[in-house]
């Protein structure tokens, strides 16, 4: 196992974000939210680069991944369910599934496959174990709940053919992984890729290499981690904030773009609540995007 000094890393923008996270390249740009106040950004590359509000909602935004074919519109996890979100900063739902649930609850991170479905976890607000569930938005604008009895769902990922999903329930400290079939979305062979002792932190944000390797933000433990397939941790890189919160690995510059949070913290660092850049050797394709084309009539 190697791991990088912290003077290599690189604040990129110095955001004084209460939770930033969803981290991804979408286009040529980096795009993540600040989930608390329902704020999407993005940050295009530059000698001084600046982030750009594209939207502000009046309900947490957990992450986003863009709609096929429609410029400027996106698919979120915001609120008690799932959205698009169009340019203008209007939300069509395409069902809330969190207000038919006994614990109040809201959507957390998300992101699209390679086959063009939107994942998105949910979390409940006082941490009741095994509140929340994993959802699945198909092509056809019908959401389904894939998998309950978790608590804080964070970072789907997938590998390049979409075959292999990785999950993390921050609260339980364990990141698990399933096998996908990418004709029908469905899940099998559930399996533990990797623990996270308490003193450790949690895992948060993951993406996934071009090498199958997977990263793994570390909150509370200021580092990220990669793995390789076979759940050996290759690295870990130490980041000057407690609580990095995603991972996004620029297409084609071999850096990793951090975002952390402030969110709880009695003394945050300076870096808390930032956009971070660490070199790296890894690389990853830009985000999928989902394929469906619009919303139901109404929340089911």
């Amino acid at each position: 196992m190697t791991s990088a000094a912290q003077q290599s890393t690189t604040t990129v923008v110095h955001g004084g974000y209460e939770l930033a996270e969803g981290g991804r390249w979408v286009d040529g740009r980096f795009v993540y939210v600040d989930i608390l106040s329902g704020r999407l950004f993005e940050l295009h590359d530059g000698p001084d680069p600046a982030p750009r509000q594209l939207a502000q909602l009046d309900v947490p935004l957990g992450a986003v991944a863009p709609v096929h074919g429609r410029p400027d519109t996106w698919i979120a996890a915001a609120g008690t369910g799932i959205a698009l979100l169009t340019a203008d900063g209007t939300l069509d739902w395409l069902d809330r599934p969190e207000d038919r649930t006994l614990v109040p609850s809201r959507m957390n991170d998300g992101v699209a496959d390679p086959a063009g479905r939107f994942w998105a976890g949910s979390m409940p607000y006082d941490g009741t174990p095994g509140a929340g569930s994993l959802y699945r938005a198909d092509p056809d604008g019908t959401v389904e709940r894939v998998l309950d009895g978790l608590t804080i769902v964070n970072g789907p990922a997938f590998n390049a053919d979409g075959t292999v999903l990785y999950l993390a329930d921050s609260a339980a400290g364990t990141v698990h992984r399933w096998r996908v079939d990418p004709a029908t979305g469905d899940l099998t062979g559930r399996e533990t890729f990797a623990r996270f002792r308490s003193d450790e932190g949690s895992p948060d944000g993951m993406t996934v290499d071009d090498e199958d390797c997977l990263w793994v933000a570390v909150w509370g433990g200021g580092a990220v981690r990669r793995y390789h397939p076979d759940g050996h941790l290759l690295q870990t890189l130490a980041v000057p904030a407690p609580q990095p919160s995603s991972v996004c690995l620029h297409p084609s510059q071999s850096r990793l773009l951090v975002t952390t949070a402030g969110h709880g913290l009695p003394r945050p660092t300076a870096a808390s609540g930032a956009v971070l850049s660490v070199p790296v050797p890894a690389r990853s394709p830009e985000a999928r995007s989902w394929h469906g084309s619009s919303g139901s009539p109404a929340p089911r």
